[in-house]
């Protein structure tokens, strides 16, 4: 990044701190002193930036993958972008494809996907499909604030519903609870289950990681709700990040079980394309003492380099600092129980009937 923009502050609210280019970007700006001072004037002042949202119709919304290291084969995201601003966010360099930057644009320039339930629905319905269970919300959260306005996320639950297919979600925002009645019905039939991504305990450090998720509180008393609702429910300690929050996965663990989880998972902390400069950004900004103690451990867990996207290690890394936190977490895993949450059941699916043009006749 240009020494002109640098960013010089944390901006409240928001995870990244600055406009990082995007590997795709045909254009870049870049600030120059113009003798005046008005350069560094004005990146002495933080910028508040708004969400925008741009609503978007879908031509498709079952996405398919084949990884090894993902345990489902279909999922759906209604939303492009975040704005819970989770700085640490694998998904962040996808706003590239849209030339735009995946740092403050990912969580300030969102894309709602209007007609998803519409699309589900025809996608269903095709002769070829074959059930097998959807993940909600992988790449960007389904509970971000922006589905108490446009329920996109509630709309395409209510297919599922219907045609009793099932689902998983995973979430960082107690405001599932606003589907409690749907996912709950649904979770009498063994048609969903529920994970909570949980960083930290530390409401501060939470804030600063990640400013516009529920409380790591909010999420565990919605955690126990579901529980005691009759939903399975599980958590996952993601990311584990060396010198910054690798300390707790036992606190957060026995926290989570203590609230209901019954099944537990962790993934390192994964740096791809441009997200390595916006989270070396924000390292700097938060913790400038440690920033450079914190990346050579990361480095030592991803064969030297600040990422490796190798399958079967991208999401534990390798080496003696990886193994120690592999160990920590399998021993507390076992103390405390966890086992697996029961697999979802694919027989009860019935497909939607495809829309004729002739409307119903009966």
């Amino acid at each position: 990044m240009d020494d002109a923009r640098k960013a010089q502050a944390p901006i409240k609210g928001r995870g990244a701190a600055s406009r990082v280019d995007g590997r795709y970007a045909v254009t870049v700006a870049r600030g120059e002193d113009d003798g005046w001072g008005s350069v560094y004037d004005e990146m002495a002042q933080a910028p508040h930036p708004d969400t925008r949202v741009t609503e978007e119709r879908a031509r498709s919304v079952i996405s398919r993958n084949e990884s090894p290291d993902i345990g489902f084969g279909q999922s759906i995201n209604p939303y492009r972008g975040c704005e819970h601003g989770c700085v640490y966010c694998f998904a962040r360099p996808s706003h590239a494809y849209l030339d735009l930057s995946p740092g403050l644009d990912f969580e300030t320039r969102l894309f709602a996907k209007t007609n998803a339930a519409e699309r589900l629905l025809a996608e269903l319905a095709r002769s070829g499909y074959r059930c097998a269970p959807i993940a909600l919300g992988i790449n960007t959260d389904a509970y971000q604030p922006i589905e108490r306005r446009y329920r996109i996320t509630r709309s395409l639950i209510e297919v599922f519903d219907a045609c009793s297919h099932p689902f998983s979600l995973i979430t960082k925002n107690s405001a599932v609870l606003r589907d409690i009645d749907l996912i709950s019905s649904m979770a009498s039939r063994g048609l969903v289950t529920v994970y909570f991504s949980v960083t930290t305990l530390d409401n501060k450090l939470s804030a600063r990681m990640e400013p516009r998720a529920a409380a790591p509180h909010s999420r565990l008393k919605a955690m126990r709700t579901l529980s005691e609702a009759g939903v399975p429910v599980g958590v996952m300690v993601a990311p584990v990040i060396p010198m910054i929050n690798d300390a707790e996965i036992e606190q957060i663990l026995a926290a989570a079980h203590e609230h209901g989880a019954r099944a537990a998972g962790y993934v390192l902390l994964r740096l791809p394309h441009e997200l390595k400069q916006v989270w070396r950004e924000w390292l700097q900004l938060h913790y400038p003492d440690r920033a450079e103690h914190v990346m050579s451990l990361v480095q030592q867990m991803r064969g030297g380099k600040d990422y490796d996207s190798a399958f079967g290690t991208r999401m534990r890394g390798t080496g003696p600092f990886a193994q120690l936190i592999e160990q920590r977490f399998a021993k507390a895993h076992r103390r405390l129980g966890f086992g697996r949450l029961p697999a979802l059941d694919t027989s009860r699916f019935v497909a939607p009937r495809k829309a004729s043009p002739q409307g119903e006749l009966f």
